[in-house]
């Protein structure tokens, strides 16, 4: 079904691993087409409790294909870097009751059910970049290198960055990534709350898909997505409404099964077994 991604289930995880490795990754339509449908697919299956986002080979993703940038400069507009039309795929990932402000390109991510998880397994730049900061965590090979490079190219804060990034490093962090436009490793990104975590190169993935093993052992997938819609959706709220809401929302998980099994659970001495959705 898709040429420049790989989409891949092992219960519970869902895997989307941005499949241009002799261009680093870089993206292009049809894969940006490509990985909305694969996310889509993944909140539908119910085998699936996290979706794991990564690149092939020894990157993330270099940005957008310079390609389609350069096109864009000579007036031809967006070229899909390797000549190809892009390819509309029927898909309407996330939760619409969240707003319009979660259906937009990729921010859509934000308001989809189910955790997702970017491992960040190499150099990572420009659209690459803003896209991984829509993933609900990060976790970052000690080989990985990062910038945001629009600046130097012209460019200003894509992709809703210049909302994303503050709200994870702070502002003086953001526009000092934003505007320089440096590359920084690693170790610096776990260091400024960008990444949640710097692991030896070998050891990032069967890491983060044991963290997603522990999750679909020990979490509710409903509890997960109440939490996921309530941290994003009121990221601009005040603190009273945001009370208010998490004191109903909490009075209504009493009648979920999930509440049930998570206290028998606990009192049995045993792993829950929520229901997946």
């Amino acid at each position: 079904m898709y040429e420049q991604l790989l989409y891949d289930v092992e219960d519970p995880i869902a895997t989307i691993t941005l499949n241009r490795p002799e261009r680093l990754n870089a993206f292009t339509n049809r894969m940006g087409d490509e990985l909305k449908h694969a996310i889509a697919t993944a909140e539908e299956d119910p085998s699936v409790v996290a979706i794991l986002l990564t690149g092939a080979g020894r990157g993330f993703c270099a940005g957008a294909d310079l390609k389609g940038l350069e096109a864009i400069g000579e007036g031809r507009g967006m070229d899909t870097g390797d000549g190809a039309p892009s390819q509309s795929l029927d898909a309407s990932p996330g939760d619409p009751s969240m707003g319009d402000s979660f259906q937009g390109p990729y921010s859509y991510m934000l308001s989809v059910r189910k955790p997702i998880i970017a491992a960040i397994n190499g150099p990572i730049a420009g659209l690459g970049f803003a896209i991984a900061l829509f993933a609900d965590m990060r976790f970052a090979s000690d080989r990985a290198k990062f910038t945001t490079a629009f600046s130097q190219r012209g460019l200003i804060a894509e992709w809703g960055i210049g909302w994303t990034l503050p709200r994870l490093v702070g502002t003086a962090h953001a526009l000092d990534l934003l505007m320089s436009g440096r590359k920084f490793d690693a170790a610096e990104a776990e260091r400024i709350g960008l990444v949640n975590r710097t692991l030896p190169h070998d050891e990032l993935l069967p890491f983060v898909r044991q963290y997603a093993r522990d999750l679909a052992a020990n979490a509710s997938p409903a509890s997960m997505a109440i939490m996921k819609r309530q941290v994003y959706s009121r990221l601009t709220s005040e603190l009273g409404p945001a009370m208010d809401e998490s004191i109903r929302l909490m009075q209504e998980s009493f009648d979920r099964p999930d509440f049930k099994e998570g206290v028998r659970s606990f009192l049995d001495g045993r792993k829950p077994k929520f229901e997946r959705v």
